[in-house]
C-alpha cells in the first residue's frame, strides 16, 4: 500500500531497479524496500526514488529514508515502560518523518494523549502506543500526521524489528 495506492511488492522491486539500486529487496507487502546505494545523501535518493515512483505509478509517493544502523536506533529507542509494551492487546506503530516536528506541534498531539492512546516524538520519528484493540482507538495515522503538520507514514513496532534482525550486519 503506498500513497493510498495498492502496489504489488515485485513492481516495487523492479522499479528500484530500474533506478540502479542493488540488493533490492522488499520486506512483506508493507512498502518497505531495502536496497544498496553508493549515495550517501539521503535527501538526493529521496528525489531520486520519488521521481522515479510518480513517473510510473502516475501519483506522487511521498518517500522516507533511513539507513539499516538508524530503524535500528528506532526500534531500541524507550519511549514507554516495558511493562506497557508486553500487555496484550497494546500495540506499538512507529511513524516515519522526514524531519521533526516544531514543539508547538509535538505538543498538541501530546495534549491527545488518553487512556487509550499514548505518543511520544523523537527525532524524525513518533511512537503511538495503542492499548487497545484496532478498532477501539478514535484516532488514525492521518489525524497524527495532520497533528503534526508533516508527512508520517507508520508501520507496527514488529516489522521494524524484523527489518533490524533481517538486515543488520554487524
Amino acid at each position: 500500500n503506498v500513497g493510498g495506492h495498492t502496489v504489488k511488492m515485485d513492481q516495487l522491486r523492479n522499479l528500484f531497479e530500474s533506478i540502479g539500486f542493488a540488493n533490492v529487496e522488499t520486506l512483506i507487502a508493507s512498502g518497505n524496500v531495502i536496497f544498496d546505494s553508493k549515495s550517501k545523501s539521503a535527501a538526493a535518493l529521496q528525489q531520486k526514488i520519488e521521481k522515479q515512483l510518480r513517473a510510473a505509478l502516475g501519483y506522487e509517493v511521498i518517500t522516507f529514508i533511513r539507513t539499516v544502523p538508524e530503524v535500528a536506533d528506532v526500534a531500541n529507542y524507550g519511549c514507554f515502560d516495558r511493562s506497557e509494551l508486553e500487555k496484550a492487546g497494546n500495540i506499538l506503530y512507529v511513524g516515519f518523518m522526514n524531519e521533526a516536528p516544531r514543539a508547538a506541534a509535538k505538543e498538541k498531539l501530546a495534549s491527545l494523549a488518553d487512556k487509550v492512546n499514548d505518543f511520544c516524538v523523537h527525532e524524525r520519528e513518533v511512537y503511538w502506543l495503542r492499548r487497545t484493540g484496532a478498532g477501539e482507538s478514535e484516532y488514525s495515522g492521518g489525524l497524527i500526521e495532520k497533528t503534526l503538520g508533516v508527512p508520517v507514514t507508520f508501520r507496527n513496532s514488529t516489522t521494524v524489528k524484523k527489518i533490524v534482525v533481517k538486515y543488520l550486519r554487524e
